[in-house]
């Protein structure tokens, strides 16, 4: 933990430098962010998984932690109400000490309903940042989630201090171990649910601690954007497998997908080809360059690549004035990265929230801000054979610009994803996935 006590003390800084300038901007006293509480399963008494409000664990790595507050104005050692009740039912987490205890000022709260008595009195200057709006109206905060607060700061979350730098490697590190794991198993001929099995077996994961629901798809399922059925039976002809799938560091998050053939074949060729794509788009995100620009790019060179497959007979400009590319490649190169899987502060030009919109013929894009040093991004290019699309394709007047046989001779694989976590530096692009190993 040298390396995360180390760097701590600036991220605090900055966090504290960022809340005082808001405030002052807002005319506000403080902000009050709650960590959230659990969700009951509608007429029952257990609840749905915890997520921590990512505001709450931005400032200090408790991911599991409900009902706990912080209070902080930028100036001040921040408060932190930790909820550490007397309950037999459940196993309490107790407070221990670590290398961010220092910064805070910990109050113990052993009663939730009894917060109020730790908050301050007259809320008029502090507004209340979380997702439980009814307790925070409860509470008497009439300052909730105020727009121009949430903008500044998820405006400047796309700004990683080398503290959550660190943190990413270490999730990255993680996720790659479980995708070896998941690999290994696909090799061996485990179905789909055995194969989540292994993954979150490496990890030493519950299938809730991941940051997003595990994408484990062979043969044609890899074609399903997000799929999770997670069959129990292996198919009789094992084809491809494509995996997408993360980890949590201190609330911090990797996502990673990769494609394998099980023989090699021209799909597997394709696989090859579409990983020489991507890392030509990790090499294009540089400071000062638009990631709609990037996206575009790549979408022209997935032109290329049907061309050179024999999946299309016109040439990649022609792919991409008709817009047929899409059919192959209907999302986004990437999105941001961080305490969320898809980050906040994407379409922002400014601190003020202003909506930077994709272009109309790009519109599944999850970014289209200016790129920055120390702004942390998934890129994520691919290539499916969706049957839906392909229908629709076909009965367009631009049918007669696909090679039908060839690309029906790929459908049984399903398709391509290829997705690395990169950190944009001034000088040069951090891959922290294929640092971690993974190839």
């Amino acid at each position: 933990m040298t390396d995360l006590a180390s760097n701590y003390p600036t991220h605090i800084t900055q966090l504290q430098q960022r809340t005082k300038q808001v405030l002052k901007r807002e005319n506000l006293d403080g902000l009050v962010i709650h960590s959230g509480q659990e969700i009951k399963v509608f007429l029952d008494d257990y609840g749905y998984p915890f997520k921590a409000n990512p505001h709450f664990k931005a400032w200090l790595p408790l991911t599991n932690i409900t009902n706990s507050w912080l209070l902080v104005n930028g100036e001040d050692k921040p408060t932190l109400i930790y909820y550490q009740p007397v309950d037999f039912w459940h196993k309490v987490t107790s407070l221990t000490e670590s290398y961010w205890n220092e910064f805070f000022t910990i109050k113990i709260l052993k009663i939730a309903s009894e917060v109020e008595k730790l908050l301050p009195y007259d809320k008029k200057g502090f507004a209340y940042i979380g997702e439980h709006i009814e307790v925070a109206k409860a509470l008497g905060f009439t300052n909730v989630n105020p727009e121009p607060v949430l903008s500044y700061l998820h405006f400047h979350r796309a700004y990683k201090t080398p503290y959550e730098q660190i943190c990413m490697r270490k999730s990255n590190v993680l996720a790659v171990k479980g995708h070896q794991a998941a690999h290994a198993a696909f090799l061996s001929g485990m179905s789909e649910f055995n194969i989540q099995q292994s993954y979150l077996k490496a990890l030493e994961y519950s299938e809730n601690e991941t940051p997003y629901g595990n994408i484990v798809a062979l043969n044609e399922n890899a074609s399903i954007l997000h799929y999770t059925a997670l069959e129990k039976e292996t198919p009789c002809d094992l084809r491809t497998f494509l995996i997408d799938a993360g980890a949590n560091f201190h609330g911090y998050a990797a996502d990673i997908t990769r494609t394998y053939a099980f023989k090699q074949n021209k799909f597997a060729e394709l696989i090859t080809r579409m990983d020489q794509l991507q890392q030509n788009a990790v090499a294009g995100l540089r400071p000062g360059k638009c990631y709609v620009d990037l996206h575009i790019e790549t979408y022209r060179e997935i032109g290329q690549v049907l061309q050179e497959f024999g999946l299309i007979n016109v040439d990649a400009d022609t792919a991409v004035e008709s817009g047929i590319i899409s059919t192959f490649f209907p999302h986004g190169l990437g999105h941001h990265l961080g305490l969320q899987t898809h980050d906040v502060g994407g379409f922002m030009a400014d601190e003020r929230g202003t909506h930077i919109n994709p272009p109309t013929e790009h519109a599944f894009l999850r970014a289209s801000r200016l790129i920055e040093a120390n702004q942390v991004f998934t890129i994520e290019p691919g290539l499916y054979f969706i049957d839906s699309l392909l229908t629709q394709l076909k009965e367009s007047k631009y049918a007669d610009m696909i090679h039908w046989q060839n690309v029906d001779a790929m459908r049984p694989f399903g398709g391509i994803r290829i997705e690395d976590n990169i950190i944009v530096h001034q000088d040069k692009n951090e891959n922290m996935t294929r640092d971690a190993g993974l190839k």
